[in-house]
């Protein structure tokens, strides 16, 4: 990021040695460009861009946005480049200057997730825009220690005197905002190297190439670090799956046991009063003929608790027992339903999916990250040391 003219364009073009990103004094750049390695030399448009990130898509709530992004895909294999995609973000300018979207808020999204935040001062008057140190400053504050500041563009800024007092004035600028005034600051002096026009400037840039070699390396164990921390996390949680099924199929045992005897007593109750008023209307022994002695006889034997019951209420209270006991197998009933009411678990099949994810990232996952570990040390440390 910087104000506009400050050489980021320039930059981008340099790192990679192939002129992808329009350059000159006036904002050549006016939205956000992605300048990634492919296969082919090509340019997306906006929607294209979502496509090769989908993690950009939250970009299109922000109005505006997505019709000023861009993707410029090179087949440069210069320094780090395939391993580093490129933000270049829209040249910052105060003053009556109006962008078509929320470039702060853009630029404030994109930093959440970018690795580095290059941060070009220019030294030709526009190095101390307000906007630039505003969106700075609101960076710092969350992701301070991604951010680089560099003097870009130091061979135009005349003698040494010269550039040592512009360094003091944005320096002087940045330490009175409280989010940058930090111990440890650097400024290195950048431009861009032309063999024909040879300067006596210090020129650092070459530092910025191993900023974000060491970067990547960073990235890598970070990733493969991480990657470790995840697939322990999806054991856990397939661990806690499962027993949070086992407690609910156990919860689901004792709620049917429930649910089943609230039921039972809620069709037994209705069907006894039924049975005592069906026999009593019906002779003996045409009972026996239907049922035979035995049968009458366990009849008689299974009725003979309802009939004491009933006949000890009197006839005047028996139509409010009749309501009391339908009043009360509804309330059996209601209880029974809320009584068996189970949970939902897991099917034979997505419990042993689980399982077998489980498995797969503890012995094929951990295993593979152990051996991308193990190959990203050998390129650095002897064989010896592992």
């Amino acid at each position: 990021i910087g104000n506009h003219s400050a050489g980021k364009s320039s930059f981008i073009n340099w790192y990679i040695e192939e002129h992808v990103q329009r350059t000159g004094v006036a904002i050549e750049t006016q939205g956000f460009s992605f300048v990634t390695s492919g296969r082919r030399r090509e340019s997306l448009t906006g929607n294209a861009t979502l496509h090769l990130y989908p993690h950009f898509k939250p970009l299109q709530e922000m109005p505006g946005v997505v019709d000023y992004l861009s993707t410029e895909i090179s087949t440069s294999k210069q320094k780090k480049f395939p391993l580093v995609t490129f933000v270049d973000s829209p040249g910052l300018v105060d003053g009556d200057m109006s962008y078509p979207f929320d470039v702060n808020e853009a630029i404030l999204w994109l930093s959440d997730l970018t690795d580095m935040v290059f941060v070009f001062f220019d030294p030709i008057g526009q190095a101390l825009c307000k906007r630039t140190l505003n969106i700075v400053e609101k960076i710092s504050e969350k992701h301070s220690e991604r951010m680089r500041f560099y003097l870009s563009k130091a061979d135009e800024a005349g003698h040494e005197s010269d550039r040592q007092r512009v360094m003091m004035q944005i320096v002087q600028e940045l330490c009175k905002r409280p989010g940058l005034n930090r111990t440890g600051f650097d400024m290195p002096t950048i431009y861009i190297p032309n063999p024909t026009k040879p300067n006596r400037c210090v020129n650092q840039i070459e530092e910025v190439c191993k900023d974000i070699e060491k970067t990547i390396n960073q990235t890598i164990q970070n990733t493969l670090n991480t990657l470790e921390k995840d697939c322990e996390r999806i054991g856990e949680l397939v661990d806690e799956a499962i027993m949070s099924d086992n407690c609910a199929k156990s919860g689901n045992y004792r709620a049917y046991i429930k649910g089943g005897f609230l039921y039972l007593m809620t069709i037994t109750l209705p069907i006894a009063l039924i049975l005592n008023l069906v026999a009593g209307i019906m002779s003996d022994s045409l009972q026996k003929d239907l049922l035979g002695k035995e049968g009458h006889e366990m009849l008689k034997l299974y009725l003979a608790p309802v009939r004491t019951f009933w006949r000890g209420i009197p006839s005047d209270y028996q139509v409010y027992a009749g309501v009391f006991l339908l009043l009360l197998t509804l309330a059996l009933l209601g209880m029974a339903r809320i009584f068996s009411k189970t949970s939902p678990t897991l099917s034979r099949k997505q419990r042993r999916a689980l399982l077998d994810k489980q498995e797969y990232v503890r012995s094929v996952v951990k295993a593979k990250k152990k051996a991308l570990y193990t190959e990203y040390l050998q390129q650095t440390v002897s064989d010896h040391d592992l």
